[in-house]
């Protein structure tokens, strides 16, 4: 029994052990005529494997670059493209580097305290007042999605003012919504739709 441990890796896994096994030994075809034959197919082959992108040109050209590089560039075939150099290969894409962003609390996450540093630096005024309601209304419904309990809104007010570096300020008068009111909407659309689709199929199998 041959295991993979023991197989050489594969250059281009995508296209699997099977094509590599081909073009190996189309490398070794001595006629000139055959080889070119042998490649043609297997491009083709290899093309079914995305047959919505098989005529398109760009996506031919990509088929025949991987046919030279899972032969580690031995295969000697005439190609309607120009050959791609060895080196071109090894050249090692930059490394994307990684967002390192800490979030003080998980369940409102980053675009939230995204928004509220925009609405920190805002002027004064009725503008500023709504947005900052409406925040607080979209926390106090996060807060309730993610622990399942009430809260008050002193709560969510003293995040808001952690999270915007004590910038914003709330007004005395400033009221969120009932956390009833809250979670019945998280949970009561999916209930009501639940129950419409429920009296559609009651209606469907009396008739």
């Amino acid at each position: 029994m041959e295991y993979n441990s023991q197989r050489q890796p594969l250059i281009i896994s995508e296209y699997g052990r099977i094509i590599q096994k081909m073009i190996n030994h189309a490398v070794t075809i001595e006629d000139r005529e055959s080889r070119n034959k042998a490649a043609r197919t297997i491009v083709s082959i290899m093309g079914s494997l995305n047959p919505h992108l098989r005529d398109v040109a760009d996506f031919k050209h990509k088929l025949w670059d991987h046919l030279f590089i899972m032969s580690g560039y031995k295969l000697d075939v005439d190609s309607p493209y120009p050959k791609p150099l060895p080196r071109e290969g090894r050249i090692k894409p930059k490394p994307v580097p990684y967002p390192h962003h800490e979030i003080k609390y998980k369940y409102y996450g980053k675009t939230l305290e995204t928004m509220i540093e925009h609405i920190s630096n805002m002027e004064e005024g009725e503008k500023k007042d709504a947005l900052v309601q409406g925040i607080a209304n979209f926390m106090k419904f996060q807060y309730l999605s993610w622990n399942k309990d009430s809260v008050e809104d002193n709560v969510i007010f003293d995040h808001l003012k952690e999270l915007s570096g004590n910038k914003i300020t709330i007004r005395e008068d400033l009221k969120l919504s009932q956390n009833l009111s809250i979670t019945n909407r998280n949970s009561g659309t999916f209930g009501s739709s639940k129950k419409k689709k429920k009296k559609k199929k009651r209606h469907f199998n009396n008739n």
